[in-house]
Formats: C-alpha cells, structure tokens, sequence
C-alpha cells in the first residue's frame, strides 16, 4: 500500500550539474543545480531552473548563453562547494582550483576538468514560481576522448556522473546495467 508524502520537488535521480556563466564583467562563474532535464529532441534542448536571486540566473539574463557541466564523481567535492557559495561574493572556480575555457560557440564558460559539457544559447525562459526555467538549444557537447565507447559516444560509466537525491541531500553514482533499452520491453509489447 502506498501512502501519501505530500508534494514536494522530488524525482529520481536529480542531476547533480554545474552552470557555467559570464558575469556583466566577465567574470566565470560555477553554480550546482538540481533541476533540470533534457526537454526537447529536435532541436536538442535541456532545461534547468534557477532562482532569481542567484547570480547565475543574472547572467544568464544578460548574456541569454550557459554552459551544463557534468562532474565526474571525483570533483563531489567541488560540485557540492558551487552548491552552497555565492558567484557575487567569490570566484568560485579560483577557490576550487578549477579552470574556466570560453566556449567558442555561446558566451559562457565550461570547466576543463569535467568529462562532459553542453554548450547551450537560451531560447525560453518561464517563470514558474521560486524557480525560472531556462530553456538551452544545445550548440554542442564536448567530451573529454577518455570517456567515450568505441562508437565516440559518451559511455555512462567512464563518465561517472554525479547524481543528487532531493530528499535525503546525498550524492550518489551510477549503478549497474539493468538491461537494454528499447529491447528488454519486447517480450511484453503485443504486436
């Protein structure tokens, strides 16, 4: 039997992503978010909500570009840290001793050291309540060659994204493989 919990922003898992921005000067900065998803095949898109108060919700306003930055489990550390510091008060990336690259297609900064980017230009943005959602056109993904199978695909594993339980506040990895997509359905699908 189940019982209610009440609503609450609560779904498993939540990406544990880091959001590039440029400030009005320039300035790189890093935020941790937890919600968003990838909303749109073509184009391809991917959403992530902001508050307004956040420095990157202000950048992103003003330079209508960010960057997804998907931490591998050994940067835990660093992506929980963007989490909890303000782009206003510090340089995030400076203190983390990681480092910023201009992304040559969208006016903002991705991480160096993280295995996988989505360089994204904004082309929505709602506000829903607390939270503004931000609609990215992905211009393009960038991954490190030591994370990609032999098809030059990024291979879940390798990457080792770090993955976010809204509940508890725990961060966790990736588990084993359960079966095929689009093949272990077969057997029940009526034809």
């Amino acid at each position: 039997m189940k019982i209610s919990i009440g609503a609450k922003p609560l779904a498993f898992p939540a990406p544990a992503w880091v959001i590039g921005t440029y400030d009005m000067f320039g300035k790189p900065n890093a935020a941790t978010i937890a919600w968003g998803g990838i909303s749109c095949s073509n184009p391809p898109c991917i959403s992530i909500s902001l508050r307004e108060a956040t420095q990157s919700y202000k950048n992103i306003m003003e330079k209508e570009a960010f960057t997804v930055n998907i931490p591998s489990e050994r940067f835990v550390r660093e992506t929980d840290y963007f989490g909890m510091a303000s782009g206003k008060d510090e340089n995030k990336l400076e203190v983390a001793g990681l480092s910023p690259v201009k992304s040559d297609l969208v006016y903002a900064p991705y991480i160096e050291e993280f295995p996988l980017v989505l360089e994204c230009k904004l082309i929505h943005s709602f506000e829903i309540g607390l939270h503004t959602q931000f609609i990215g056109e992905i211009v393009d993904i960038k991954a490190d060659e030591s994370v990609l199978d032999e098809k030059g695909a990024p291979d879940i594993e390798k990457v080792g994204p770090v993955v976010f339980a809204p509940e508890n506040r725990n961060y966790h990895r990736i588990g084993d493989i359960l079966g095929k997509a689009f093949s272990i359905g077969r057997e029940l699908k009526k034809k």
